[in-house]
């Protein structure tokens, strides 16, 4: 008997006729021969629900007291799911995430996992019960509190569940029928990828893809445990998300092929810029902007600096980071300003990412000079430009995202020829 994990997203358990159909599909998995554990999100809007009654309560309220209101999303679903399920003639057994073994560190808001026991969850899988698990959640190992994993975080639990499990496959279920070229909201001709390596994946997740959670696939990948992104809303095979030999895939027919040169376009709007003019061009001045930053708690996606000035000795360095820390960074830079001398800060939070990835472009010239000509004959101005061995990704004003990303899927011919890809709840999650 084969274990399978499997994960609904909010838009899958929006409502009671979705639970109930979500529990149709779980028995049915448990009919077939296996065991079952699943990963639950909270229904709907619920966490953003959530958020905004707390800030009308307190505008900051404390980390600890805002992770154990949130974490209450998902235990409304689990508990309903397992409901469900039971009416169906099933045994479930629902499970906080503490209750399911998931220790992590003691950073509310966005703690990470450390260790997964399920010795609970192992338990009610050899009495014959399905395992219903509130994912997005632990418990500190170092304080005992109730923590949080941060947006996506319940694709995390269900891979890390799935690994400590050594389960056959974690399947993720979502609103579409899989991982596209790019967002079907956007680009309704997206084909779907049936095939993605973990290391394209990452790439697109990285790039703003909302359809698995970076930290989802980070973990697939050290463990080797393949994902399986499904739509809860149909019976579709989906994208098999695994570990390729570079420069080959598998079809589904079980022969390698030369991989495709593109897998996708992604974009990100939640990114803001931070420009940092006049730096005197010493040793150490970027160091010293960085260690300030750093020392916020915010993570940088790209960086550039200017060449020097000749005449004053200064340059200015750009960088994004995600909207949400904007205000954190200025106030970290603002307080060294005296100690590295700049001249001034730039603040731009109307910008969005626009990202080309795919594995085949290392072994494939010409990638870039396409990439650039088909944003130049849509008129799209780059601000930023940053590359990897297998993504291009530029920074464009807000407005121009939807063209960029229309204009280079057109450009390398991603577009599916037989039909429009389907958002069946609008969210794309």
């Amino acid at each position: 008997m084969s274990l399978v994990v499997q994960k609904y997203g909010g838009s899958s358990v929006a409502d009671a006729e979705s639970i109930k159909q979500v529990a149709q599909r779980i028995v049915a998995t448990r009919r077939a021969g296996h065991e079952v554990v699943v990963v639950v999100s909270a229904m709907g809007d619920t966490t953003d629900e959530l958020i905004e009654l707390a800030e009308k309560v307190a505008p900051l309220p404390p980390g600890r007291e805002l992770d154990m209101l949130l974490t209450a999303g998902e235990r409304i679903s689990m508990a309903l799911v397992a409901m469900a399920i039971a009416n169906l003639g099933h045994e479930a057994r629902s499970f906080t995430g503490s209750q399911a073994g998931v220790i992590t560190d003691s950073a509310h808001g966005r703690a990470r996992i450390i260790d997964v026991t399920p010795g609970r969850i192992r338990g009610a899988l050899d009495a014959g019960a399905i395992a219903i698990v509130a994912g997005f959640q632990g418990v500190s190992q170092s304080t005992k509190d109730i923590t949080t994993l941060g947006r996506g975080g319940s694709d995390t639990t269900a891979v890390a569940l799935a690994a400590a499990l050594g389960a056959q496959v974690c399947e993720i279920y979502t609103d579409v029928d899989g991982v596209f070229t790019a967002d079907p909201r956007i680009v309704p001709t997206a084909r779907r990828i049936p095939r993605i390596s973990y290391e394209e994946m990452l790439e697109m997740a990285a790039s703003g893809a909302k359809v698995l959670h970076l930290r989802c696939v980070e973990y697939a990948r050290r463990y080797g445990m393949p994902i399986h992104v499904r739509s809860s809303f149909s019976q579709a095979e989906g994208t098999w998300v695994t570990e390729n030999q570079p420069g080959t895939t598998e079809t589904e027919g079980g022969q390698d092929m030369e991989q495709a040169i593109i897998s996708g376009v992604a974009h990100d709007r939640s990114e803001a810029k931070v420009t940092v003019v006049g730096v005197p061009d010493k040793v150490g001045e970027a160091a010293r902007i960085f260690t300030a930053v750093s020392g916020a708690e915010i993570n940088i996606d790209m960086i550039v600096q200017n060449v020097s000035a000749a005449a004053t000795g200064r340059t200015d360095i750009s960088f994004t980071l995600p909207k949400s820390d904007g205000q954190a960074a200025l106030k970290a830079l603002e307080r060294i300003q005296p100690e590295v001398g700049f001249e001034s800060l730039r603040y731009d939070d109307r910008i969005g990412k626009v990202s080309l990835v795919g594995a085949g472009m290392r072994s494939n010239p010409g990638v870039s000079a396409k990439f650039f000509a088909a944003l130049a004959d849509a008129g799209v101005n780059i601000e930023m430009i940053s590359t990897s061995e297998i993504r291009i990704s530029v920074v464009v004003d807000q407005d121009d995202v939807d063209t960029a990303v229309a204009s280079v899927h057109r450009a390398f011919e991603l577009d599916d020829p037989d039909g429009a890809a389907v958002v069946y709840a609008g969210t794309g999650r």
